[in-house]
Parts: structure tokens; sequence; C-alpha cells
């Protein structure tokens, strides 16, 4: 929550008559006045003397009363083919402010500005704090903006932390109160302020995110919304109820403190259930997944303004035709594993080029209209036994082993806090001794734990993180069966790291962007590193060849070498293939949303190897037939 003194809270019978107790709270005193002066003497004397003669050059407010739309973004395919437009007013439906809920009114204000009705644009107290805290930090630590405040920063400056920005901001927010009243100044804040999931104004948020007008928010739900102000994407609840209810708790804590609730009220409001509508941003555009996605990226490259008000051309890596075969190969096998009992289930596919690691396709659901999160970008799903080529390449990358050294598949325990840790193969039982290739070709757990306690742990986990894998991980002896959150991007892109031979680029789903005048924004021109060594890259291909050829992954042969693994968590929960051809490298997800088992002897050889190969073989026809390099072409790592 923001930074505010909270010295003046309302009488609780007038906080339960509704939200009009807000407007007879009282006027600017004479002491606010001279808390202004002192204020801007203080800065003056700071050493900022010359910036007095700049504020008159600071935007006229009067222009709100002919505010004009701003240049709208467009995304293109590869090929030029337009798929979408992002603009800052597309997502917006502005209604006044008695159609807008007093639950919501009184929460936005009891955590963004308590004082609203009691200022005249800054509120002393808190922008003296922080003046003070960021004179002696030397730059900006410290808000204390007011919602005036944060209206006209939105409206006319930029969004970059400055010292003189905030500043301008305080004279801006004074001239503006000049010239609207509180209920105007309000009314177009809510209507203005950005709500996440390209949801801007509290009517558009308020459908998007349960489903209902903004006049009918309850206080559980207007709670929520206002504690989306500050983060918006990371307390979204379509991202994490858990966040959300956390934000939630603290907005009715404040209110609770205001006396502006009742303690039964705040009770109440934290049992109501949630029940949440659906996103709906950029509907209606095509390939909603990749536009999202692309969508994200730009916003965290420039910034959310210069998304969707900037004007940008937008070159994505994807192909149009590629994008929809891929997204028809998904409804297609959801269909079908419908029918086999796999109810509830979600599918995402991404496609990267290992050679740019640009993304050819991205599918992160079933059904785009009925949801657009992003299980290929933001479900983080474990991956199990399709973790197990790191563990065999940090193997190989010792020069210690190859292909064909031996592994013991074998009964053993390890110690595991106060008890013990029995790992367990799938079929229960041990095969004794095998080469490495037939241990991961037919992935028994007992050798992948066995090597990774050899090689240690943290080094595993520092190679996932050279191979673009950022989730939560600890060193502990499960790791090998992969007990972690990974996300079907992070394992393409990690899988065409292996098909590259340790060349690395970042994955993105935008070739070029350029301003309006064609002056170049940003160019992703692949720029490969190096990242893992080449024998052992090669060496975890040509193993994991074997597992298609005559492993638990035979489902996903096709007429051309193919190197992947399968995934299958012991709880069937999460399924998956990953495989590759030098040209393509492919990830294959299968789950629920609820993070239920999704039925029993679920496995990804089963269910998911034969969706890769139906879209491979789509993807691939007319593009030659290639081989893997062998690992004799590179030279073997020297052991330690």
């Amino acid at each position: 929550m923001s930074s505010r003194t909270f010295e003046d809270k309302q009488p609780q019978e007038q906080a339960s008559s509704g939200f009009e107790f807000f407007k007879g709270v009282g006027q600017v005193t004479g002491a606010t006045l001279l808390s202004i002066t002192l204020l801007t003497s203080s800065i003056v004397a700071g050493g900022l003397v010359g910036l007095a003669t700049s504020f008159r050059n600071l935007p006229d407010v009067r222009q709100l009363r002919n505010f004009s739309p701003s240049e709208t973004t467009y995304i293109y395919d590869i090929k030029g083919k337009l798929l979408t437009r992002f603009h800052g007013e597309a997502n917006r439906e502005v209604v006044p402010l008695d159609r807008i809920s007093p639950n919501l009114k009184r929460a936005v204000l009891a955590s963004e500005d308590s004082h609203f009705f009691t200022h005249h644009g800054i509120n002393p107290t808190g922008v003296g704090r922080a003046v003070v805290v960021n004179l002696v930090a030397g730059g900006v630590k410290e808000g204390g903006s007011t919602i005036t405040m944060q209206l006209v920063k939105n409206l006319f400056l930029s969004q970059k932390r400055a010292f003189t920005r905030k500043l301008a901001e305080a004279v801006l927010a004074i001239r503006l109160e000049q010239i609207l009243n509180k209920d105007q100044i309000l009314e177009m804040y809510l209507n203005q302020v950005y709500w996440g999931h390209n949801n801007y104004g509290v009517q558009t948020a308020a459908r998007s995110y349960f489903n209902k007008s903004a006049e009918f928010l309850t206080l559980g739900e207007s709670a929520m919304m206002a504690g989306l102000i500050q983060a918006p994407e990371e307390f979204s609840p379509f991202a994490s109820m858990k966040l959300a209810k956390l934000k939630q708790k603290e907005v009715l804590g404040r209110m609770l403190e205001l006396t502006w609730i009742t303690q039964k009220e705040y009770d109440d409001a934290l049992k109501q259930e949630i029940k949440l509508g659906r996103i709906r941003s950029f509907q209606g555009s095509a390939s909603p997944y990749i536009t999202n996605a692309v969508a994200q990226e730009l916003a965290k490259k420039f910034g959310r303004d210069a998304l969707l008000k900037g004007g940008m051309r937008v070159q994505t890596t994807v192909d149009a035709k590629f994008q929809e075969m891929a997204e028809e190969t998904v409804a297609k096998w959801h269909k079908t594993l419908l029918g086999r009992g796999l109810y509830k289930n979600q599918i995402a596919l991404v496609a990267v080029d290992p050679r740019t690691h640009f993304v050819k396709a991205l599918v992160g659901g079933v059904d785009s209209k009925a949801s657009e999160f992003n299980r290929a970008t933001q479900a983080q799903r474990q991956p199990g036994s399709a973790f197990k080529p790191f563990v065999y390449y940090a193997a190989f990358a010792t020069g210690k082993y190859t292909p064909d050294s031996t592994v013991v598949d074998s009964p053993v325990s390890y110690r595991d806090g106060n008890g013990w840790y029995f790992p367990r193969n799938y079929d229960g039982g041990f095969s004794g001794a095998m080469s490495i290739r037939t241990a991961l070709s037919q992935s028994r757990n007992i050798p992948v734990i066995k090597l990774g306690k050899t090689v240690g742990m943290n080094r595993v986990i520092e190679i996932c993180r050279t191979l673009g894998i950022m989730s939560p991980m600890e060193p502990v002896t499960s790791l090998p069966l992969g007990a972690i959150g990974v996300t079907p991007l992070e394992m393409a892109s990690a899988y065409a790291t292996f098909a590259n031979y340790g060349w690395q680029s970042p994955p993105t789903v935008i070739v070029r962007v350029t301003d309006s005048s064609g002056n170049v924004l940003l160019d992703n021109t692949p720029k490969p590193q190096r990242v893992l060594d080449p024998w052992a890259s090669a060496a975890i291909i040509d193993v994991m060849q074997s597992v298609v050829t005559s492993g638990t992954g035979k489902g996903a042969a096709i007429d051309r070498p193919v190197a992947g693994k399968t995934g299958t968590t012991s709880s069937e929960k999460d399924i998956w293939f990953v495989g590759t051809v030098p040209q393509l490298t492919t990830a294959v997800w299968i789950g629920r949303d609820d993070n239920r088992q999704l039925s029993s002897g679920a496995t990804g050889g089963g269910m998911v190897a034969p969706i890769w190969r139906d879209f491979m073989s789509k993807a691939l026809k007319g593009v030659p037939v290639e081989k893997f390099k062998s690992p004799s072409q590179f030279s073997r790592p020297k052991s330690n």
C-alpha cells in the first residue's frame, strides 16, 4: 500500500451511511496552505531553484476537456499479415461516478488517497515525507502521490521515476483542482486508471474480473480491485488468487482502520466467494495467445504506455498460417482426448526454431475465447521425466561419461529430513546394470537420481539457469525427477539449445519493432552465444534419439531423425513430450487447470507423443530431412 498519513479517521456511523460522508470532511486550512508553502521553500532551498521557471512550460490541464486518442500499435505476423492492434482506448467504457459502486470508491480512496476530500491536490504531510526520503536517497524511493497527482501523471507526464517529475505532478495537481471539483477528478481517475489485462477504466475491469457492471461490485470484489492499482498483473486474481486475496485483505484492513467499514463487513468481505469472469483483453484479435505474448514482451521492454499509445509497428516471429495449424491440431486432439476420458484437460504447444530461438507457434490452451490465460508462457507445471536430459547433459559435460557409460538401476535410499527417501521406478521394479542410453530411453528413475547425486544437484540447477529455466529449485534428491515448475516455452527453448549444440539466443516472439515513421526501436536479429559444451549437447541429442526409436517416445516417430523425451509426473497431473529435429523444437503439455489427476495411466508417451507427431508432420511438410550432428564431430571435454 502506498505510503500515507492517516490521522483523520471517519466516524463509524458515517461510514455505514454510504459514500457521501466523504464530502463534508472539510476544506483546505491555512495550516495546509502554509505546509505547501514551506514544502515549496524547502525544495527551492534544496538546490532546485531553476525548476521554478520550468513549471511555466507544464501542460495546460484544461486540455483534459479536449483529450484526444493516442496512436495505435499494429502487430503483424512474420510475412506482414495484420494480427491485431493495441490502443490505450481500445478497452475502455466510461461510466459516470454515480454508476460506480460506493464500495469501490471507498476501497480505492482507502488504498490510494484517504485524504482525497481534505487536500487541494497534494497531501503536504505525505509529499513532505517523500521529499525528505528522496533527498537523502538521492533519487525517487518513496511516492506520496495523491489520486490527483496520479491522474495528471498518467495523462501528461512520462512514467520515468524522477524527482523533477514528482514536482511537476504536484504543480499540475494543484492546478487541476482549481478547475475541476473532487467528483470530476475521482470520476476521471476511476475511468482512466489501468486495472491489468488491457482493462482501462473501472467498467471494463469489473466486467473482466467479475462479469458485472461496476455499480454492482461487492465490498470483497471492490477491495480486490483496489488492490490491483499498484501492480495489476502481479496481483491479478487470474494470475494468482493467493496474492490477490492478500492484497484484498490489506485494503480491507485499511478501510477498517479508517472506520469506513465495520468489523462484520470486514469479516464478511473476506469470506465472500470470489467468482471470476474471464480475461477479455484483445478479444477479436487473430491468434490471441500470440498477440498477448507480444504485448507482454513489448510492455516489459518499452512500458505499457508505449505499447498502447506509441504507434509501434511490430513484426512477430510467427507465420499466421503456421499458428493456425498449431491451434487446429490442439483443438482436434482436445476433442479426441475428451473421448478417451481426459476431462477438463488443457493443452499447450510451443514450437521454437533452434537456430534462432524464434517462437514459430504458441498455443496457450484449447479455447482462447473461453480463457486467454496463456499456459504456454504462464503455467508452471512439473516436467516429470522430461527434466532428465538436463541431468544427463551435466554428466556428459564433466567428460567422465558417454552415452554408453554404465549406470545401475538398483534399490537405493537417501536421508530426507527426519526420515528416508526410497526412490522408485514407474513400473516399481529394478533392471540392474545398463547404459545411460538405455536408462534414458526407458525413463528409469534410479539411475538419473544416482547420477544427479554424483555430478551435484547444484550443478544441475546451474545448467537449468543457463538454459533459461528460472523457476525455484532446491538441490534435493528428487530434483532429477522434475519436481519443479516450468513453462512449455522454457522447455522448448532449453531443448532447442541442445539441438543447436549449445548455441543460444533469447527466445522471443518479436523480430523487429519500429515507430510509425519507420525508425527501428528493437531489432531481435539473433546473436547466438555458445552456452553449453557442444560435445555434451550432441551426446544428449544422440541419446534422446533412442527415446524415439526404441524407448518411451516411439509414438513421436516421423519420417526423419527425432530426439525427444516423454514426461509423466507420478501423480499423472502433467504429461509431456518435448522433441526436436534440427530445424524445429516443439514442447507439448497436457494437464488440468485445477491440477487434478488427468486419468489413471495417462502418460506422455501414450497421449502426448502422438500430438507432437501430428503437429510436426504438418509443420515439416516440404522441409528437407536433416540429420543431427554426431558427438564424434566435436571434441569431448576433458574430465576433471
